[in-house]
């Protein structure tokens, strides 16, 4: 089987994406990572050989975690296309018993990255950074933080055809009325750029990246996901109730939370210290 990939072959996978309720974060992805694989492809006939090399210069220039979501958004885009023959498989990934260090946002450098912020002058960027921490909210949910969600302590975030309520903490509740009071807010988000938009996943990502060399925290370890993270554990932690966590998180499949929850290999380390089997 070969075939070609049309501008219209595009569209209409993006119209279902949309009409299937996917997130505009899910979308944008699988969009992008179809479309590395258009111009990876360069105009040749498609076919499962040609797959499989792309497959082979997957493995070559990308994490296997980043290949394999790469992968699955190609394959859910031949399958609409009724193109099953030509799916491939994703990598087999052996699952860690813990987190490198290296990719651990800590809470210490949680701290460090807020002062630092602050002491830039940057409210608006250590809030972000604390909503999103303390609420354990995904970044593109955060314009579910309204003027209105803060004075009643609860914001209702829907997203991939499901709705959870999201509690706002008392501290974090008294910085973001004293923040909207500031910035004269009456409706709506509260977190925009000075035209007014809501803030987007690009707008943090690059304000956060600007904070590390200064916060003196690996870049690698900066990004909103990891705030997610940082509260999953931080939660697991206290109430052992991983159930609970997926509840709060949104996670349908709770295999998904206890990626979140997975420690160090120093902390992994130190509890079979403590094991004490050693006589």
């Amino acid at each position: 089987m070969s075939i070609s990939i049309s501008q219209k072959h595009l569209q209409s996978f993006k119209i279902f994406l949309t009409e299937d309720e996917k997130s505009k974060a899910t979308l944008d992805k699988y969009m992008r990572d179809i479309n590395y694989f258009v111009r990876w492809a360069e105009g040749r006939q498609i076919d499962k050989l040609l797959i499989l090399s792309y497959k082979s210069h997957l493995e070559k220039v990308y994490a296997i975690t980043s290949a394999n979501s790469m992968l699955a958004a190609l394959n859910s885009f031949l399958r609409f296309l009724g193109w099953h023959s030509l799916c491939v498989k994703q990598f087999k990934v052996q699952k860690n018993s813990f987190c490198p260090e290296e990719k651990e946002l800590t809470r210490g450098e949680y701290n460090r990255l807020i002062e630092t912020a602050k002491r830039g002058g940057n409210e608006r960027l250590a809030l972000v950074i604390q909503t999103i921490c303390a609420t354990g909210i995904r970044v593109s949910e955060l314009d579910a933080i309204t003027v209105e969600a803060v004075k009643r302590g609860s914001a209702i975030v829907s997203l991939k055809g499901k709705t959870r309520t999201v509690f706002i903490v008392s501290a974090l509740q008294k910085k973001l009325l004293c923040y909207i009071a500031k910035q004269n807010l009456t409706t709506g988000a509260v977190f925009v750029t000075r035209g007014g938009k809501p803030l987007n996943r690009s707008n943090i990502w690059k304000a956060m990246k600007a904070l590390c060399e200064k916060a003196g925290v690996l870049a690698q370890k900066v990004f909103p996901h990891n705030l997610r993270h940082l509260f999953a554990r931080t939660f697991y932690s206290i109430e052992k109730d991983i159930a609970k966590l997926a509840d709060i998180l949104g996670h349908s499949n709770i295999n998904t939370t206890r990626i979140y929850i997975i420690t160090t290999g120093i902390e992994h380390k130190r509890r079979m210290e403590n094991m004490r089997l050693i006589m």
